[in-house]
């Protein structure tokens, strides 16, 4: 499906437009809201089948794999949200000293403003809809731009936007460069961007001119390891091997590398062949016609991750081959060193590196020589095990014995640190991102009588009152 572009001119209208709108407070009202997060459900529960058509037509994802992670934490997702209206935005009473119990303090939860969200092509829908339905939560008034490189699903969502919800306060732009620059010149209160570190550099720059506040979604090189003496290796290698083929491994949640006790390195890739014959037990495995297996985004793509197969001075054990058509079977590389081809980056395709280490300690100290990772997976059953990735490691998740499993649970922040962005979202801490506590205070005339040692001629008796609280006596340890 050809992409519609919105003209520079009508994207700098739309962000006028919204401005005025919020201008008038006419996301304010919470029934106003709720109203626009049940019409997000009904969007994508209604148009369902379109949805996924489109969605199949720009990356060949099976209706399964489209379903588990777009469009169910969506439809819920929105629905929780509409029904956390009245929670969400409750006022917060804290506890003060009993002296200033009179003052009525209190923290509102208000609105940030007007909001931008830059979407991914590989997961078009959720990665966009769910910070939307924050924005939506906290009474901004947004504009979404979806992926050139997800065209079919960036042009449906245009057209489904304006049938459901209030396009003065929500709406679609779609575009390239151009159009994403002329958008990043203008004034945001939020913007928030999931997509690669290089573009989020670029858009990090952007925001700093109007002191805008940003959640960056960045991919990484998210390690695996395999606790081999203290868990299932082939259930390990079945949810690894899960997690690496969802969308070919085009996921900045997929598992990158897996670090393995050399010892036992044999044995996880037969457990990985096993599991692969198990998933598809098809005469041409996963190029198989009839597996439907994911294609790569496009032949620069394609062309990248077939070069990085080319370059490894690993062995590849398992997989390789590719179609032609933009798809390359799930690939298990052995005896990977630190300084390999496919350590260099992210790799984002359907490669699996195994990397021998001593023991968890090696892996661990792998780890933390590397720049801080979205995910960090462990498979084990110990106990020790589990307190030392805790403890000695740092990432925006650490998931144990699963993969890819996060994007569905809204109880939970889901966010990158360092090199891997920050800022968090699902559930209320999509909420959160979007809204500033406002803090307040109503200090009544009658309270004047104590405030008189704060006033000029200063005197030694007002100092001794007023630095009272730097004169506290302190614990001891």
């Amino acid at each position: 499906m050809a992409l519609k572009y919105t003209t520079i001119e009508d994207l700098q209208s739309a962000h006028a437009e919204l401005r005025k709108s919020f201008q008038a407070r006419k996301t304010i009202p919470l029934a106003f809201r709720r109203a626009q997060l049940l019409q997000l459900a009904r969007l994508f529960q209604e148009n369902n089948d379109r949805l996924m058509a489109a969605h199949n037509s720009d990356l060949g994802r099976h209706k399964l794999e489209i379903t588990l992670p777009e469009m169910g934490p969506i439809v819920s997702g929105a629905v929780r949200a509409a029904e956390s209206l009245e929670e969400w935005n409750k006022p917060e009473k804290p506890v003060v000293e009993e002296w200033r119990n009179s003052w009525d303090t209190t923290v509102y939860t208000t609105p940030k403003g007007v909001v931008l969200i830059i979407g991914p092509w590989n997961y078009p829908f959720v990665c966009t809809i769910l910070p939307l339905i924050g924005a939506i939560a906290a009474g901004c008034p947004c504009v979404v731009k979806p992926s050139k490189f997800s065209p079919a699903s960036a042009q449906l969502l245009a057209e489904l936007f304006p049938k459901y919800l209030d396009t003065s306060v929500y709406r679609i732009v779609n575009g390239a460069v151009a159009e994403t620059t002329a958008l990043l010149e203008l004034k945001w209160e939020h913007i928030f961007f999931t997509g690669s570190g290089r573009v989020g550099r670029i858009i990090a720059a952007a925001a700093v001119k109007h002191v805008t506040p940003l959640t960056l979604e960045l991919g990484s090189k998210s390690p695996v390891f395999i606790d081999a003496d203290n868990t299932d290796i082939e259930l390990a290698a079945k949810r690894i091997l899960w997690g690496k083929q969802q969308n070919a491994g085009q996921c900045c949640m997929s598992p990158d590398y897996v670090l393995v006790p050399r010892a036992h390195q044999d044995a996880v890739a037969e457990a990985f062949k096993k599991a692969y014959q198990k998933f598809w037990p098809h005469p041409k495995g996963a190029l198989d016609p009839s597996s439907e297996l994911s294609s790569i985004l496009n032949q620069h793509h394609y062309g990248r991750i077939m070069e990085l197969l080319r370059r490894t001075e690993g062995n590849i054990t398992h997989g390789g081959n590719a179609d032609g058509l933009k798809r390359i079977e799930p690939t298990l590389v052995t005896d990977v060193r630190l300084d390999d081809s496919l350590m260099e980056d992210e790799l984002f395709g359907p490669i699996i590196p195994l990397v021998p280490v001593n023991d968890v300690l090696d892996a661990i100290q792998i780890i933390q020589a590397r720049p801080v990772p979205l995910v960090i997976y462990v498979f084990t059953d110990s106990e020790e095990t589990k307190t030392k990735f805790l403890e000695s490691t740092s990432s925006g998740t650490l998931v144990l014995n699963d993969t890819f499993t996060q994007l569905g649970i809204h109880e939970m922040p889901f966010g990158g640190q360092g090199d891997s962005g920050y800022g968090s979202y699902l559930g209320k801490f999509s909420f959160n991102t979007f809204v500033h506590r406002r803090s307040y205070i109503n200090v009544p005339p009658a309270f004047e009588p104590f405030l008189g040692h704060r006033y000029p001629p200063f005197t030694e008796e007002g100092f001794q009152a007023l630095s009272a609280p730097a004169n506290i006596k302190i614990p001891d340890c």
